[in-house]
């Protein structure tokens, strides 16, 4: 009698959820108010607590942003967009194409987003290798990363299937610029 190696299939215990499936949990209690999650990949993810540096750069970001731009875009911060029916994250910022009605009748999809800009504290390597390539694979055309505790910037563009092709990075001293809207530069310092 020979024996025979049984491996478990882990992936059998993985539920991948779709949007509608997340939404209908939110909408039954799941989820404690207050709880911050998102849908990456058809997994949900606790989101982690929002530190002061964190939250003074986004708040910077989005004053900067409405001044810079204007009428020009809609700066959509902390809120959810639609990648696909397995993916809703919440980005710190997404910069999104003028709609009348500011997105009441759907979340922005790909097609609507300009710019994604992420912080991180404590988040860095997440931003970096789960969130920039799910980005990129649906088409966002440039993100940008800012790392509050190193003080940089990281800038991405050209999105392909298997994350972006090109990335800069920020120092002090340094302009940025959107690739929409090329002649709207920031300083680093405004920003950081």
């Amino acid at each position: 009698m020979t024996a025979q190696l049984v491996t478990p299939s882990f992936t059998s215990n993985i539920h991948k959820f779709t949007v509608q499936q997340y939404h209908l949990m939110h909408e039954a209690g799941v989820f404690a108010e207050g709880d911050r999650y998102e849908l990456i990949n058809g997994e949900i993810r606790e989101m982690s607590p929002i530190g002061i540096k964190h939250a003074v750069c986004v708040a910077r970001l989005t004053k900067q942003f409405e001044r810079k731009l204007g009428d020009q875009a809609i700066i959509w911060t902390q809120n959810p967009i639609r990648l696909s029916d397995q993916s809703e994250p919440q980005p710190d910022l997404a910069i999104l194409k003028l709609r009348d009605d500011f997105y009441a009748s759907a979340l922005p999809t790909p097609e609507d987003i300009l710019l994604i800009i992420e912080v991180a504290d404590s988040t860095i390597t997440y931003d970096r290798d789960v969130k920039a390539p799910l980005y990129a694979a649906n088409g966002i055309p440039e993100m940008w990363l800012f790392d509050v505790n190193q003080q940089i910037i990281e800038g991405y563009s050209q999105p392909s299937a298997s994350g972006y092709k090109r990335s800069q990075r920020y120092e002090q001293g340094d302009t940025l610029s959107l690739l929409t809207f090329p002649e709207v530069v920031f300083n680093w310092e405004a920003l950081m």
